[in-house]
């Protein structure tokens, strides 16, 4: 390799920030000929040229990461290899903040750059996060619009850059129709998209639910059709049974293409998580679910300073969506949710109107391609 290649690292956690990553390392090869990405990701990061160094592992939460351990600690002797040996100009740090702020101390006590992309959201928990995060980064791209007031008061050089998820959303061309027909599904009547989160533990809680939602919703609902896109790196093996039993429920099940699906929905039921944005740029009227491990809610309700956990509540500071969490949760009350967004015309403009404010925030921001611009000016490049 020629010592005046140019060098980059992106590393990431999981399946939304692994898309982050295959969008950013895009833009990265339009803009700068002849760089060379290594990462830690999956198929699409894969796809866009990353010379991949580890899988994106999902691990979330206090009880579920410990079956990912092992894993965590060999992409994190990788990662350290690589900074070591090969000194990328900079080190693109993805969300996964507790392995990322790990692999950012390394990179500074080598001497190297580190940008912060998807930054750890210090306004819900941890709040003493944010001095550690300033000293370890040297430049932070926000994606909600308030952080970058919060990381800049701290003095962290931070820019709000918008959403990567609404650069998916501009590449769907077509009617709702047409959509429908590309995905298998009949192109009249209406259409439930299902996203039940990309980590093995919130399938494993929400999936047994959402086929009890579809059996007893098909009963008064008979012309709905179903879409569940999965994200692509979760493991399949691991809930054969349930998709089985979903399959045979109707439901059309995919593997990725959550956009696609969102776009020739009518309705969503969606788990907590970048899903419920991507709907509200979609404009799809939405009921949010989540379940987790009990132990892990009970210490999360400790630690965990918000009040809402969809983000489209929490852009608007109020309950737009309805959220149903742990033990609300249940058949009924999503039915229940899910019927007044389909008869309560007020309830849906309401909702429809908070998604186009929601809209106008990312509207003309192309996040990836300022990433990697960012990434230019931090190396010298530019």
């Amino acid at each position: 390799m020629s010592e005046g290649q140019k060098k980059v690292i992106i590393v990431t956690g999981e399946s939304s920030g692994e898309l982050y990553g295959s969008l950013l390392a895009r833009n990265l090869k339009k803009q700068y000929e002849g760089i060379k990405i290594f990462g830690v990701g999956g198929d699409r990061m894969r796809a866009e040229g990353v010379q991949l160094i580890g899988e994106v592992t999902g691990a979330f939460g206090i009880t579920e990461a410990f079956s990912s351990l092992s894993k965590l600690q060999q992409n994190f002797d990788r990662i350290v290899k690589c900074l070591e040996a090969d000194r990328p100009d900079v080190v693109v740090l993805i969300d996964f903040p507790d392995f990322n702020l790990r692999v950012a101390k390394v990179a500074k006590s080598i001497g190297l750059k580190v940008l912060y992309y998807v930054s750890p959201q210090i306004w819900a928990w941890r709040k003493g996060r944010i001095k550690k995060i300033t000293a370890l980064t040297d430049r932070i791209a926000v994606i909600l619009p308030f952080e970058e007031e919060l990381y800049r008061n701290s003095g962290a050089d931070c820019e709000f850059v918008g959403h990567p998820i609404m650069e998916e959303i501009e590449t769907i061309k077509g009617s709702k129709e047409y959509i429908r027909e590309q995905l298998g599904l009949r192109p009249e009547g209406n259409v439930m998209a299902i996203l039940p989160g990309s980590r093995n533990h919130e399938l494993k809680r929400l999936l047994p639910l959402y086929y009890d939602v579809i059996t007893e919703f098909k009963r008064s609902h008979g012309e709905f059709q179903f879409v569940l896109p999965l994200a692509p790196n979760i493991d399949f093996s691991e809930h054969q049974a349930m998709f089985r039993l979903l399959k045979d429920a109707g439901v059309n099940i995919l593997k990725g293409r959550a956009t696609e699906a969102l776009s020739a929905s009518d309705l969503g039921l969606i788990a907590s998580g970048t899903a419920t944005l991507q709907a509200a740029l979609v404009g799809v009227p939405m009921v949010v679910v989540y379940k987790l491990f009990p132990l892990t809610y009970l210490i999360g309700r400790l630690i965990v300073d918000v009040k809402f956990i969809s983000l489209v509540n929490i852009l608007m500071g109020k309950e737009v969506v309805k959220e149903l969490i742990q033990w609300k949760a249940t058949r009924d009350n999503v039915i229940r949710e899910l019927e007044k967004l389909l008869y309560d015309d007020s309830l849906r403009e309401y909702m429809m109107e908070s998604f186009r404010q929601i809209r106008q925030i990312y509207q003309g921001r192309h996040p990836s391609e300022r990433v990697a611009e960012l990434i230019g000016e931090l190396a010298g490049w530019r």
